[in-house]
């Protein structure tokens, strides 16, 4: 009886190890956007649209590098990546090329091939990471790249946006402080991480970087504001035009320059047109000329966008107050200025109804000082207001608080007299 070997069935295929790992890795990967805000994303990406070289200064690990590749991919720029820290000064600079003829002609400087390719698309973000990490020959071949946009004999087109990064020096490998004329050139943002950002992301959900929207009908106005702005706290404060400052960390981070105050004025303008919060405007002009000149500047800002004391004595009634303790102070000390300067009955008698709307509107201690100067300006032949009986008692209060501080203060001298 014949016998008949069983049927074989094919043997399972296996699929390649590193196959698997590919698709576990590209879902990995696979990250959506979302419109959230961000502030110091706000920042850079303004940055950027004022055409701005921008250094974001963060510890290794932080972020910088997938900020940048989010930003690329958003604004729909292709990413360049440059360490410079690698590259030899000449890589800047054009490498020499000897033709036919070298005494007739000259020996050209040919560019590297990233920028032979940024020319040819004609746009790009060109990123400059390690940039801490440069030698100082290799700084210097960089001044001419982010200043002119030029590599030898290459100019960047204009659709080219430089962004570079840099870890603080105590952090960096083998770190440097960027040389004055190299941090000169650039607006340094600081780049911390955000908690829930984080999370969010890990979870597959990142910030989306978008263009700001810059208003069409506001560019005029943003020009004027950004230029009296800074035209009148220089005018004001002429050793603010060029301050280098005398400590070597200082002279690598911002500080003020007729170029840097040239791109102060820019993102000023651009962050007018846009709308922006104050914060993204502190942040970019901080990182421009430095704290202290950016926040006399912001200072500046504050005060051009408050109301005129003539206007607020003419409708005390519809008068709208800054919501800020600061600006609501000037405002109202402003317009006891305004009536000491040209005083009469009816402006002293708006001023006094302006200073209880703003007791009804905000905290009472601002009132204090503008109600006792505005008291003082009183003449013999004026009927003191019945709007005064309603600041009476926040004034009387304010100075017997201030009589028991003083008490409290002389006994405290006594009692260390006596301890002695």
């Amino acid at each position: 009886m014949p016998t008949y070997a069983p049927h074989a069935l094919p043997e399972a295929v296996d699929t390649p190890q590193l196959d698997v790992a590919g698709e576990l890795l590209a879902l990995l990967r696979d990250a959506d956007t979302e419109p959230r805000p961000d502030l110091q994303l706000e920042a850079l990406t303004l940055a950027v649209a004022a055409d701005l070289p921008v250094l974001l200064w963060g510890e290794p690990g932080i972020g910088k590098t997938a900020a940048l590749t989010r930003l690329a991919e958003a604004l729909d720029l292709p990413l360049t990546t440059v360490i410079a820290s690698v590259h030899e000064p000449s890589d800047f600079s054009g490498l020499p090329i000897v033709g036919d003829d070298p005494a007739g002609n000259g020996v050209p400087m040919a560019p590297p091939d990233w920028a032979v390719r940024l020319v040819r698309a004609g746009r790009g973000l060109l990123f400059l990471d390690e940039l801490s990490t440069a030698p100082p020959a290799v700084q210097a071949a960089l001044l001419r790249l982010v200043l002119e946009r030029r590599i030898g004999a290459l100019q960047l087109p204009p659709g080219v946006r430089i962004v570079a990064a840099a870890n603080p020096r105590a952090s960096a490998a083998d770190g440097w402080e960027l040389s004055p004329p190299m941090a000169n050139r650039f607006v340094h943002l600081q780049w911390v991480h955000d908690h829930d950002v984080v999370i969010r992301g890990l979870g597959g959900i990142w910030p989306r970087a978008t263009m700001p929207r810059l208003d069409p009908a506001r560019l005029p106005e943003a020009v004027a504001v950004a230029r009296r702005a800074v035209c009148e706290l220089l005018t004001a404060r002429p050793t603010l035009v060029h301050r280098l400052p005398t400590n070597e960390a200082g002279r690598g981070g911002p500080w003020p320059s007729p170029r840097s105050w040239e791109m102060t004025l820019a993102l000023v303008a651009f962050a007018t047109a846009a709308g922006s919060s104050r914060e993204v405007v502190s942040m970019l002009v901080r990182g421009t000329v430095g704290d202290g000149p950016g926040l006399e500047l912001l200072a500046g800002l504050d005060r051009m966008d408050l109301p005129d004391p003539e206007d607020l004595l003419a409708d005390p009634a519809g008068a709208e107050l800054p919501e800020r303790g600061d600006l609501r102070q000037a405002v109202l000390d402003g317009v006891v200025a305004a009536v000491r300067k040209h005083p009469d009955k009816a402006r002293w008698d708006a001023a006094w109804a302006l200073l209880v709307r703003a007791l009804e509107t905000g905290a009472p201690d601002l009132v204090v000082v503008p109600a006792s100067t505005l008291a003082a300006l009183r003449r013999q032949d004026w009927d003191v207001p019945a709007s005064i009986e309603r600041l009476a008692g926040v004034v009387s209060l304010s100075r017997r608080a201030d009589d028991a501080a003083a008490r409290v203060a002389v006994a405290a001298k006594v009692a260390a007299r006596v301890g002695r």
